[in-house]
């Protein structure tokens, strides 16, 4: 098996990452280090370790739904000292938990984690057309052409965005001064749903995210945790097909 695919398998990185981990230097191979892309382990023979730290392919890969609070950031750990989701998941209880995606430190709601690189490296591909759904409160209430701009897709710094499916839900305060929209996109360009809204001059004020293709948050409290199994575990896995 090629090395990088062995640690997105074992949960060390992404698939990215973990080529961006060997080529730093800081992955072994029976404590010789490997920069090589494309060297290949026997998983029931050698070891690889990640900064000294063995990593093993566990029997049963695992995937978790968090309901990530706000002033979170999504990373493993953090040199600043801030408040990051590897304290709220049980990487202690699953070994090679990584979150799919991220969300900013301000947005909260849905966010997946696997101990299955190649599964997060899938679903975050174009290719795979995985829907994701985002209540946005605004500032402002947009006019339908407004609206009618994000449906169609709107030219943002790094491109033209593909159509969107958006809905205005409510409207808030007496007189109305935001309005919440739901907002369905099947990319993931960084901070895309406030870049979004913005182009159409109308800032988001929260955003919290509800569905990650077939999963969604449900009742699930904030902060809290829980496995993803049976069909919704088995409609990701079908995403990458």
């Amino acid at each position: 098996m090629r090395l990088q695919k062995f640690l997105a398998r074992a949960g060390a990185a992404s698939r990215r990452g973990s080529e961006n981990l060997m080529t730093a230097g800081r992955v072994t191979v029976n404590g010789r280090v490997v920069t090589e892309l494309g060297s290949k382990v026997d998983p029931l023979v050698d070891e690889v370790a990640v900064d000294g730290i063995t990593v093993r392919l566990s029997d049963e890969a695992v995937t978790i739904a968090l309901n990530k609070p706000s002033d979170v950031v999504t990373t493993m750990s953090d040199p600043q000292g801030r408040r990051c989701v590897a304290e709220l998941v049980p990487t202690d209880r699953y070994p090679g938990l990584y979150p799919i995606g991220r969300l900013d430190r301000d947005t909260t709601g849905l966010l997946l984690f696997s101990t299955d690189g190649e599964l997060g490296h899938g679903l975050l591909h174009p290719k795979s057309h995985v829907e994701k759904r985002y209540i946005a409160r605004v500032e402002g209430v947009p006019a339908e052409k407004d609206l009618e701009r994000l449906r169609r897709g709107i030219e943002l710094d790094d491109g033209m965005t593909l159509p969107a499916h958006v809905k205005l839900l409510r409207t808030c305060g007496n007189p109305a001064k935001r309005a919440d929209l739901e907002i369905r996109i099947h990319e993931g360009r960084k901070r895309q749903v406030r870049r979004m809204c913005e182009a159409i001059g109308h800032p988001v004020a929260s955003l919290h995210r509800t569905d990650f293709g077939a999963v969604s948050l449900g009742d699930l409290p904030e902060g809290s945790w829980r496995r993803v199994e049976g069909e919704e575990l088995a409609a990701l896995y079908g995403a990458l097909r």
